[in-house]
């Protein structure tokens, strides 16, 4: 069977098959669209009815509150009625309460309960399709809501017959006028394949192939000769030459000297007047699938090109995104409105957003209210006189301030306009301070010499005070005067402490060049004070690590630092403490770190900043100048290492037998790292700091 109807299709004309293969299709496709149509129709009918009723039930809900909400069962028996017979469709309607309770309803012959235990949800916004026995009814089911409050709800019954009626009559219309429309459409089917021929056919062909993106097509035919064997042209490096899918016609640049190094169209005017011409061209669809081909090749290219400049683009926008990011610098763009359309890595890192949470934002959406109307305002200058704006901020983090140097500039368009501004913030605390750090180096430097210079001018005068005072003892019998010049001996030996303290704190140089054992240093500086100590009831523990190694440094110095730590714990306990001493070899970090610990009474907060400042102390007047430390800290800074302080006393730093009574403060612990050196002479410079 499927032989004999290929046979007998083959014998067909190509123009009958084109005709039937057309009515076919207009058949089918005619009859497909119309069922397409009449369901669309279909369900826009439904759905126009739906909306109908559930319009009527949410006008009647909004209607209902005041009367709902005043209980007027009369008023309420009116709105429904109203509704109820104004639509021929509508076959019920009833209203309940909060609590489902019927207050007013159109029914005659009494109310059907099963209705209350159906389509109980008045929020949905679909109806619920009931069978009945007057046929299929849609139940629309609407809150009454006043403010924030449910009251009840309405219940509309629409019936569907009508609106199946409709439907039935659009179908009918529909299939007679598809029916009328396809008809139409074979009469024209017989006289659109007269003008058919099989070149159509492979236009279409390459079209579609265009379409789907093939632009290797080719819909003209292959000549028979070409342009470069009818003129017997041998220019290879015409653009013309060799190409056998366009015509040289449709080339540009070609070097036939009838183009005149015109370009395609203006050389067309001197083509038709070439013999290459004439003996090629062909009717209106042969032009037409060689304007094809001529499009296709242009487009090809065209795509090739833009494709490698987005590829460019592409590969610019990832490396400028990338030294964006990588860059510690804040960066951000805004537009003309000010919102954020780039912002880099370190500024969401920083501020904790991440970059799509940002762009597309503006200054109002992500930072508090304060900073950013004063970051609205600042964009809105720049936009509006087109000067950067460049200023020094302080932000803190963790309780910690830092600086950021920030510049605003605004960014210009093309045409000179400026369509955004452009956010650039480098972190500069380290650089304050430094600063911070210099001016207080010169600030010291300069008392450094002041108190040298004081303590060599006072020196003398107290040397004989303290003279003349101790002979005028040898020579006095009297006790009570005798008693007054022991006082003028003590302060004077006092002042002396003080004067050597100014002219140790005012040094500018010392020779660093013996081995110290800094367990050996501090063993005996411990030996020193640990009797004194004992008195008061202080014990000093101390732990050492015998692996330390000997450093480079000034023992005498050295020691000097230890007994200022000593003493200065002692006097924070007071009575009955602990003081802990311990010493740590870091291998890796090739340093000797020692701990001096106390159970006194500790630092606040507020002077710790303070504790290195000379003259600063808490003790009472009489007894501390407020240079140990500062001369300690100068000590170690000499050495190369460096002291720091901590409290209240953290508990990794407690040795196994140092124990905590109640009476104990929260006490505090200096730490000193040193630096282990080679063995050879080190000169350093002190600096007053």
């Amino acid at each position: 069977m499927s032989n004999y109807l290929l046979k007998f299709l083959s014998r067909l004309r190509f123009r009958t098959k084109i005709t039937l293969g057309v009515t076919l299709m207009l058949v089918f496709c005619g009859l497909g669209i119309g069922l397409i149509l009449s369901s669309m129709s279909s369900v826009a009918l439904l759905q126009e009815g739906k909306k109908r009723g559930m319009a009527l039930t949410s006008g009647l809900a909004f209607r209902l509150a005041e009367p709902v909400l005043a209980m007027d069962f009369l008023q309420m028996k009116n709105f429904i009625d109203n509704v109820h017979t104004q639509y021929n469709d509508i076959l019920y309607v009833f209203i309940t309460d909060a609590g489902d309770n019927i207050l007013a309803h159109t029914f005659t012959g009494g109310f059907p309960t099963d209705l209350l235990r159906v389509n109980l949800d008045g929020r949905k916004a679909q109806p619920l399709l009931l069978a009945t026995e007057q046929g299929p009814i849609y139940d629309f089911n609407v809150s009454i809501i006043l403010g924030e409050s449910n009251l009840g709800s309405v219940r509309l019954g629409l019936s569907r017959s009508e609106v199946d009626a409709q439907i039935h009559s659009q179908r009918l219309t529909s299939l007679f006028s598809t029916l009328g429309v396809v008809g139409l459409g074979i009469i024209l089917a017989l006289w659109f394949a007269r003008t058919i021929t099989f070149r159509l056919n492979r236009l279409r062909k390459s079209v579609e192939e265009i379409v789907r993106g093939n632009l290797d097509v080719q819909a003209g035919f292959s000549l028979e000769k070409y342009c470069w064997e009818i003129i017997n042209c041998n220019r290879k490096e015409c653009p013309a030459y060799g190409d056998v899918r366009r015509r040289c016609w449709y080339v540009a640049g070609t070097l036939c000297p009838n183009c005149q190094d015109k370009k395609y169209p203006l050389e067309m005017a001197n083509c038709r007047r070439c013999s290459v011409y004439k003996h090629n061209f062909g009717d209106e669809l042969q032009d037409l699938a060689e304007s094809f081909d001529a499009m296709a090749m242009t487009i090809k290219r065209h795509i090739a090109e833009v494709t490698e400049r987005e590829k460019t683009i592409a590969r610019q926008q990832g490396l400028l995104k990338t030294i964006m990011n990588v860059t510690p610098d804040f960066i951000t763009l805004q537009d003309r409105d000010l919102i954020y359309t780039f912002a880099g890595k370190a500024f969401c890192d920083y501020f904790n957003f991440k970059e799509e949470g940002v762009v597309g934002k503006n200054d109002f959406d992500i930072f508090p209210s304060e900073q950013a109307e004063r970051n609205y305002q600042e964009g809105k200058e720049i936009l509006a006189t087109g000067q950067p704006l460049i200023k020094e901020i302080r932000l803190w983090q963790a309780e910690e301030q830092e600086w950021f140097h920030v510049i605003k500039v605004p960014v210009y368009d093309h045409d000179g306009s400026i369509m955004g501004v452009l956010l650039t913030a480098r972190d500069i605390s380290m650089l304050k301070k430094f600063q911070e750090q210099l001016i207080q180096s010169q600030k010291m430097e300069d008392l450094g010499r002041l108190a040298g210079g004081v303590a060599h001018e006072i020196n003398t005068p107290l040397g004989i005070i303290l003279g003349y005072s101790q002979l005028l003892m040898d020579d006095i019998k009297d006790e009570e005067t005798l008693l007054g010049m022991k006082i003028i001996e003590k302060q004077t030996k006092v002042c002396r402490k003080i004067v050597a303290d100014l002219l140790g704190f005012a040094r500018n140089a010392r020779s660093i060049n013996e081995t110290v054992s800094i367990n050996e240093s501090l063993r005996k500086t411990i030996n020193l004070v640990e009797h004194s100590f004992l008195l008061n009831g202080i014990r000093v523990l101390f732990n050492v690590d015998k692996k330390t190694p000997p450093l480079i440094g000034d023992e005498e110095r050295l020691e000097q630092v230890w007994l200022n730590l000593l003493n200065n714990a002692a006097d924070a306990i007071g009575e009955d403490g602990v003081v802990s001493v311990q010493t740590k070899f870091d291998t890796e970090g090739r340093k000797v770190e020692i701990s001096i610990a106390d159970t006194g009474r500790g630092i606040t907060k507020a002077h710790m900043p303070k504790v290195f400042d000379p003259f600063f102390t808490t003790k009472e007047v009489g007894k501390g100048t407020g240079l140990g430390l500062s001369v300690s800290f100068g000590i170690i800074k000499e050495h190369g290492g460096k002291i720091s302080v901590l409290s209240p006393l953290p508990l990794e730093y407690l040795p196994v037998d140092f124990v905590r009574s109640a009476h104990m403060g929260p006490g505090t612990i200096f730490i000193v790292e040193l630096p282990v050196g080679s063995a050879q002479k080190i000169t350093q410079t002190i600096q007053t700091f």
